[in-house]
């Protein structure tokens, strides 16, 4: 597979693997839309160029499936885990603190709520003012 992407016949290959892929979209997005929405609503069926355009007018309007829940690019993760080692441990207090407040981390607030709820144990030692009246 390697040499696959190393060769010529790529840029052959994966024109025809897009064309495929879009043609194949296309025609699921028919099928669906046509045995689907107009027994439920009464909706008028669609051709496959309408269905190839409605599936590019979703991936526009949706995203491509890249979004910020997957932390980006190996190569950004790995550049960011190198520079969050070399800093100090202030800093990395200062960084987490800051990616929290900007994250609106619902469970944290919930953690500290609950800590807060639960009541200090105490312990058996005796204070070094008090004396032991035995």
């Amino acid at each position: 597979m390697k040499t696959l992407f190393r060769s010529k016949m790529r840029f052959v290959l994966f024109p025809i693997m897009a064309l495929a892929f879009v043609f194949l979209v296309g025609l699921l997005v028919m099928i669906l839309w046509n045995h689907t929405l107009p027994m439920l609503f009464g909706i008028s069926t669609i051709t496959f160029w309408q269905a190839i355009m409605l599936f590019f007018l979703c991936k526009i309007l949706f995203g491509f499936g890249g979004g910020p829940g997957k932390g980006g690019p190996p190569w950004r993760r790995k550049a960011m885990q190198r520079k969050f080692a070399r800093m100090g441990e202030e800093d990395k207090v200062r960084m987490r603190a800051y990616m929290r407040s900007r994250s609106h981390c619902w469970e944290d607030e919930v953690i500290e709520d609950q800590a807060a709820d639960v009541p200090e144990e105490k312990t058996d030692e005796m204070e070094p003012n008090q004396k032991n009246e035995e």
